[in-house]
């Protein structure tokens, strides 16, 4: 066996045991959410020591943060750009809607859990910068005079996976019926 052989194998192991730990504390944190997730239970879920752990991410920070970047590559935010191509606002939210909506229902595992443990934190920056990018695109349909802070705040509690989840968790409506229920509050509030 070559040196290089032996070196690219080592490198190969270490990536596979690298992937194994993001892939338990994912598993983890979607089923019992970033707080409750300790690095033991991590080690115990990817069948490795805790010392693995910590060499290959030496401290929390590191590891949330490989694992959010994996499960968002995962589970990409829906694609924004085709939204713009149409020009009726209760057209472009009604399709925005429609892809969030399905966005949420994919994502609700992880996103309950981990919004109820660090909505605030620094890790969730990219997640909620992009529903506000969304919340732009979709106002920009109406007219200028229209865009008024009551139909940014609408717009804000449509996209909201808080909002999705009470619509179809708490009060049991479909998809749909959530998404005619914004178009008409979002509708409705750019008239005021």
């Amino acid at each position: 066996m070559t040196r290089s052989y032996r070196l690219k194998r080592r490198a190969e192991r270490q990536d596979e045991t690298r992937q194994k730990i993001v892939d338990a504390a994912i598993e983890l944190h979607q089923t019992k959410g970033l707080a409750a997730t300790t690095i033991s239970d991590i080690a115990e879920h990817a069948n490795v020591g805790r010392v693995t752990v910590y060499r290959h991410f030496p401290d929390e920070e590191s590891l949330v943060g490989a694992c959010s970047g994996q499960y968002f590559e995962r589970h990409p935010f829906p694609d924004l750009a085709p939204w713009a191509s149409i020009q009726d606002p209760i057209g472009r939210l009604r399709r925005g809607l429609c892809d969030i909506y399905a966005y949420h229902r994919e994502t609700e595992p992880m996103m309950s859990r981990v919004i109820a443990d660090a909505r605030d934190l620094p890790i969730m920056a990219p997640y909620h910068a992009h529903w506000r990018h969304a919340a732009e695109i979709l106002a920009a349909a109406w007219p200028a005079k229209s865009r008024s802070k009551l139909l940014h705040a609408a717009l804000g509690l449509a996209l909201s996976f808080d909002t999705w989840r009470s619509l179809i968790r708490d009060q049991n409506l479909t998809d749909n019926q959530a998404i005619k229920l914004m178009l008409r509050l979002t509708g409705k509030s750019s008239l005021i």
